[in-house]
C-alpha cells in the first residue's frame, strides 16, 4: 500500500474551499459533524434585529434545533457572543424545541473556554474543530468535538437553574433525603472534596469557586435521591450497573447522563460503582 503524505489546507485562505464551500458541505450531510442523525432545516437565515444565521439542524427524535455558525480560522469574542446571541434569538422564537448552539471552526482555542465561562446563564454550547485535509487530488475533512455539551449555571439563571437553599429542598423533598444527599457527596471522598453543593430550583448541582461544575448534581426526592451522572452511554459503564443492584432510570440521552435511584442502602452496598462512576464524571467533564 502506498503512503501519500496529506497536506492540510487552511479553509480561511483558500480561494475555493472556502466558509460557503464547508456551510454546503455540512448542510448536505449533517452527520459529518458528529452530532447525530441530524436534519438540515435552514441556511442563512435573517434574524430580527439583524444578522444571518449561518445553518440550522434539527434531531427530529428528541425535538432539537442546532443553531450552528462557522468560522474559518481562530475562534473569536465577537463570533462567540453571536454564536450564543443567535442561538437565544431562536430559542425564545421557537420554545417548543430544545436548541443548542454549535460553533464550528478550525482553530480553537484554549482562550475560547476561558471566554465561556465569564457568560452567565444556561448555554447548551458544542463547539467542533474542523481540519481540511487534501490527498493527492482529493481534499476531505475532519471533525473533533472540543467541546461537549455544556450548560453554565453561574450567577444570574433562568427559571430552570434558579437558585434556591437547603430549606427549599427540605421543603420540596424531606429531610432526610437532604441528609442522604449530603452523605453521598460525603461518601465521594476526594472526588468531590474540592466541591459545595450548589442549590438550584431543579436539582442540587456541585460548585468549585462559586462557579457551576456539574459532573454529577442530585435531586432529592421523599424517598431517595437521585443521582445524575453525566457520562456519555457505553457498554461498558451499562455493564458495570447492570451487575450492581442499583435501581437505573432511563439514560438521559438528551443531557448525556446516567440516572440513579440511590438510597441509604445503596452506600453500604454499591458505594464503589458510585464513587468509579462519578471518577469517569468527573475526568471527562474536566478534559
Amino acid at each position: 500500500m502506498k503512503y501519500i503524505k496529506p497536506e492540510v489546507i487552511s479553509l480561511k485562505n483558500s480561494p475555493q474551499f472556502n466558509e460557503k464551500w464547508l456551510q454546503a458541505r455540512i448542510e448536505e450531510d449533517p452527520t459529518i459533524l458528529g452530532l447525530g442523525d441530524l436534519d438540515f432545516r435552514d441556511t442563512e437565515k435573517i434574524l430580527i434585529g439583524g444578522g444571518r444565521l449561518d445553518t440550522i439542524l434539527y434531531d427530529p427524535e428528541y425535538k432539537k434545533r442546532y443553531e450552528v455558525e462557522i468560522q474559518l480560522g481562530k475562534t473569536d469574542e465577537s463570533h462567540i457572543i453571536r454564536t450564543i446571541e443567535y442561538w437565544d434569538i431562536e430559542r425564545k422564537k421557537n420554545p417548543q424545541y430544545e436548541h443548542c448552539a454549535v460553533i464550528v471552526a478550525e482553530d480553537i482555542t484554549s482562550r475560547f473556554l476561558n471566554v465561556i465561562s465569564l457568560f452567565n446563564g444556561f448555554i447548551p454550547l458544542i463547539a467542533i474543530q474542523v481540519k481540511a485535509v487534501k490527498i493527492g487530488d482529493v481534499i476531505t475533512l475532519f471533525f473533533t468535538k472540543v467541546l461537549d455539551e455544556n450548560k453554565f449555571d453561574l450567577l444570574e439563571q433562568e427559571s430552570a437553574s434558579e437558585p434556591t437553599d437547603k430549606d427549599y429542598w427540605e421543603r420540596k423533598a424531606t429531610k432526610e433525603s437532604l441528609r442522604l444527599t449530603e452523605k453521598i457527596m460525603s461518601s465521594l471522598g476526594d472526588i468531590t472534596s474540592d466541591y459545595s453543593l450548589k442549590y438550584n430550583k431543579h436539582y442540587i448541582g456541585l460548585a468549585k469557586n462559586n462557579m457551576a461544575n456539574n459532573f454529577i448534581a442530585f435531586v432529592p426526592r421523599k424517598s431517595a435521591v437521585l443521582l445524575h451522572v453525566k457520562l456519555e452511554q457505553t457498554d461498558e459503564i451499562n455493564e458495570i450497573i447492570a451487575e450492581s443492584d442499583i435501581d437505573v432510570l432511563a439514560y438521559d440521552k438528551q443531557w448525556n447522563q446516567y440516572r440513579l435511584r440511590i438510597k441509604e442502602s445503596d452506600l453500604e452496598n454499591n458505594l464503589e460503582v458510585i464513587k468509579g462512576l462519578a471518577s469517569r464524571a468527573k475526568e471527562a467533564y474536566m478534559s
